[in-house]
């Protein structure tokens, strides 16, 4: 049983077709086609739309079909920058701020992603991942933070995953989660936030090899067909 709406239900299907690479970057996004597919009217399928378009994985278009967007490596690590800066505040806030079944909630989820790391696929594995990354955030006792790092996080989830899934790095990221875990139960927020820090330095990395290997292919995908 689910607590989404139908047209977070949609969102969440698109949301992993375009992540898989089912709708890749420049895809047009068409309502009648969707809809008939997903067995929905258009007017749920409108609005899981609009969740995506909040998200950055979709782009609308004035009187055309809306798009998978192709968003550059200039505006990728624009966020990431933010983001970095949103979650090492988050480190230091939880660390005072947080309940102890907060912070044994957030280590759950870590615990979570090590044992399911090897029987799951990538997007499952991903998705657990930036779960634990949500729940610090949520932990830090500031609802202004959370709404502004969810929004974030959730414009790179494309970039974050697809760098992911080239260049899997099991024991280092299970190993970050670990670390800073244990600087979260100890309230040690000098440690914490440079735990975080460290983790998020190979994010950028990352997206830039992906980035790079990219434009080495020769692009991802052609200009949209209507």
């Amino acid at each position: 049983m689910t607590d989404e709406t139908l047209p977070e239900q949609i969102a969440t299907r698109l949301r992993r077709d375009i992540l898989r690479g089912v709708l890749p970057p420049g895809t047009a996004v068409k309502e009648r086609d969707h809809a008939a597919e997903l067995g929905v009217s258009r007017t749920p399928l409108r609005e899981a739309i609009r969740i995506l378009a909040k998200e950055g994985l979709v782009q609308l278009r004035p009187a055309r079909s809306p798009i998978v967007a192709r968003p550059s490596f200039e505006e990728v690590a624009h966020n990431i920058e933010v983001m970095s800066a949103l979650e090492v505040l988050s480190a230091r806030l939880t660390c005072e701020r947080a309940s102890a079944e907060e912070i044994e909630s957030i280590a759950e989820v870590a615990d979570r992603m090590d044992r399911q790391y090897d029987s799951l696929d990538m997007l499952n594995i991903f998705e657990i991942d930036m779960s634990f990354h949500l729940a610090i955030a949520r932990a830090a006792g500031n609802p202004v933070l959370a709404e502004v790092h969810q929004s974030l996080l959730a414009r790179l989830w494309r970039a974050r995953y697809l760098s992911a899934s080239r260049k899997r790095s099991r024991e280092r990221v299970l190993r970050q989660h670990a670390e800073i875990v244990a600087a979260l139960r100890a309230r040690d927020a000098e440690s914490a936030q440079a735990q975080v820090q460290a983790h998020l330095d190979h994010l950028l990395i990352n997206v830039a090899d992906f980035f790079e290997s990219v434009k080495d292919e020769g692009g991802e995908a052609p200009e949209p067909v209507e």
